[in-house]
């Protein structure tokens, strides 16, 4: 038995993109997006979570091997490829990761079957951002970001950067002052976020739901998982998505 037995495979496609996608469970949708180096133990077990606290999770399936544990074996063999990728913008400012637009069309059709307010979109590492680029859809109203990283954090430029183009910025911005929140959850010393909380709370202020933990570890809410974390993202979901 394997920790996706009982996750229906599917695959979604938008704009001749294609990925395998891993749904399981009832309720509003939540889009839970892997960090690098892919679908591991750690985060399907947060899925599962996720799935228990009442909602219909979906997990695409971006890069790695699904299951394969985090470590250095799986790190080396994913970094390199998701680095040259033309899906993922991992050190240029100002601009939006392609994969974004595959995400967003995932969104809408989740939310188009589901219903009620919308649907969530968690990002973590390699793709918290992701789900702040998602906001730009109406689709998603509960976007959790935990310990983005995207542009790697080189340099005071980058550092600050949302990995957001000024026009997704722009809307982000429109959506936040009309009352979409956005959580964030970090390591108050992990290098890899830069200073891009900081960013946040300037572009969108209260909007930003800032949680930090003390240290400098990374992943909040896998390897290095906070359980007051968790709770929080749970809460967050509860009370933006559940009509």
């Amino acid at each position: 038995m394997t920790l996706l037995d009982g996750w229906t495979l599917g695959e979604h496609s938008a704009d001749g993109t294609s990925y395998p996608t891993y749904r399981k469970g009832s309720g509003p949708g939540v889009i839970v997006i892997h960090e690098i180096p892919g679908l591991t133990p750690a985060v399907i077990r947060f899925a599962e979570e996720v799935v228990a606290a009442g909602f219909t999770v979906v997990l695409p399936h971006l890069f790695g091997t699904p299951e394969a544990p985090y470590g250095p074996r799986s790190l080396l063999s994913t970094i390199p490829r998701v680095c040259v990728s033309r899906e993922f913008t991992t050190m240029a400012t100002g601009q939006t990761s392609p994969i974004a637009g595959w995400l967003r069309s995932l969104a809408r059709t989740l939310h188009e079957e589901l219903g009620g307010p919308g649907v969530g979109a968690l990002g973590m590492c390699f793709t918290g951002g992701f789900a702040l680029a998602m906001m730009v859809d109406t689709s998603v109203a509960a976007p959790v970001l935990a310990q983005p990283s995207l542009p790697f954090a080189a340099g005071r430029r980058r550092a600050a950067d949302l990995n957001l183009s000024p026009d997704d910025l722009a809307t982000v911005k429109q959506r936040a002052a009309a009352g979409c929140a956005v959580l964030g959850l970090r390591y108050e010393n992990d290098m890899a976020t830069g200073t891009r909380f900081d960013t946040l709370t300037r572009e969108i202020g209260d909007a930003f739901i800032r949680v930090e933990f003390p240290g400098r570890k990374h992943s909040t809410l896998t390897e290095h998982r906070q359980q007051e974390g968790v709770d929080r993202v749970l809460a967050f979901f509860a009370e933006r998505l559940v009509g």
